[in-house]
């Protein structure tokens, strides 16, 4: 395999486990990158730009990284926290009246993006085309019974945690999400990522689609226990409900879709891209101060919910917009915090080791957390670091 890019010494394993991926994990076209102190050690890339193409990966190139959205916005709504805009225990209502309606006046702002708002389903699902107009989610969701007491139990909220969090954005800065994290974090930072692609970005971008490869293990397998496997084939479970709140899913290549911004599902981002945004969470990188405080940093990985999840049937953590380490969602290490992407995309940070990490690929497995290619990589910074 032509591994093109660099890594600094000591990070060798990283290459290493890259390589393994194209050769016995059914890899197509990656790249990978890593922080630490601020400083890039892992910059990696091979294979095709598109997933049935043959045009080389180049430097630069990017992928839609699915739920690996959700790290990336919750970091608005914490830093709207930070700077004193928004009060993570005032109740949605209270930004946004039209939430209130049907039982929903004590869902918190914080209870967005812990996943305990009761409300990871629609009654009446959107089509691709409304899904794709930013007045349709949220209105949806303000019109959604809660199916749970709020506040009292968690469930992975797939889509709907995109427009409450886009809706919240907007009526405190009349911007929505997308919009605010182009103006005020990877603008200025140069980052390549972006919520709702540019149309001059868009020739960077690869196409996406199914890859086949030996089963993983842990996480949410390929061959997962009955009872989640029975979940995401009962029409009537939440599980298959909150996968299924856009019906049917959209093409995540079609041109309208990456120009949106749904902040729980569409960013499109470079491996460096990703990684160096969360190098710049928890400390200084070139050119550009750290975003979070410490105190913004511990809210981003406190334990806000874990336990049986109502929607993934598994164990789950959340802080606040971000998994934790555990079994369905494994990091670097217990303080790491961060979001994989189903299908394989992963991005998070490590306070401890001062790491950041980002993967992006245009083979998408049938993992909803713990990719294998992901976990291998991991793996390698483990072994690097000697954790």
């Amino acid at each position: 395999m032509d591994v093109n890019g660099t890594v600094a010494e000591g990070f060798e394993p990283v290459r290493e486990a890259f390589v393994r991926n194209f050769e016995t994990l059914g890899e197509r076209g990656a790249s990978v990158a890593v922080y630490r102190d601020g400083q890039r050690v892992v910059d990696l890339w091979a294979g095709t730009k598109d997933v049935d193409g043959t045009s080389p990966w180049e430097h630069g190139t990017a992928q839609i990284v699915r739920s690996a959205t959700k790290g990336v916005a919750a970091a608005v709504l914490l830093l709207l926290h930070q700077r004193g805009q928004l009060d993570l225990d005032a109740p949605v209502g209270h930004h946004w009246p039209e939430f209130k309606a049907r039982g929903k006046e004590r869902v918190l702002v914080r209870h967005v993006l812990n996943h305990r708002a009761g409300l990871p389903v629609l009654d009446h699902p959107l089509t691709p085309e409304q899904a794709l107009d930013p007045l349709r989610g949220p209105a949806a969701v303000a019109a959604q019974a809660p199916v749970w007491e709020p506040g009292t139990d968690h469930g992975y909220h797939a889509l709907t945690y995109g427009w409450m969090l886009d809706e919240l954005v907007r009526r405190v800065t009349g911007q929505g999400a997308g919009e605010w994290l182009a103006a005020q974090i990877t603008g200025p930072l140069g980052l390549d990522l972006w919520l709702g692609l540019p149309e001059s970005e868009a020739h960077r971008v690869g196409r996406a689609g199914r890859v086949e490869g030996p089963e993983p293990t842990g996480g949410l397998r390929a061959r997962p226990k009955r009872s989640v496997t029975e979940a995401y084939e009962d029409p009537a479970s939440l599980t298959r409900r909150a996968f299924a709140a856009i019906t049917p899913f959209p093409d995540q290549n079609d041109p309208a879709y990456r120009a949106a911004a749904l902040p729980a599902t569409n960013a499109v981002a470079t491996a460096d891209g990703l990684a160096r945004f969360y190098a710049t969470l928890i400390g200084d990188t070139a050119g550009a101060s750290r975003l979070f405080t410490p105190e913004t940093v511990e809210l981003a990985r406190a334990e806000e919910s874990a336990g049986p999840d109502r929607v993934l049937v598994v164990g789950t953590r959340f802080g606040l917009g971000y998994m934790l380490h555990g079994s369905a969602s494994p990091f670097l290490a217990p303080g790491s915090f961060g979001h994989p992407g189903r299908g394989g995309a992963l991005g998070f940070a490590d306070p401890g080791s001062r790491i950041a990490f980002g993967y992006v690929t245009n083979g998408l497995r049938k993992t909803v957390t713990a990719d294998p290619r992901a976990q291998g990589l991991v793996r390698a910074i483990r072994q690097a670091l000697g954790l």
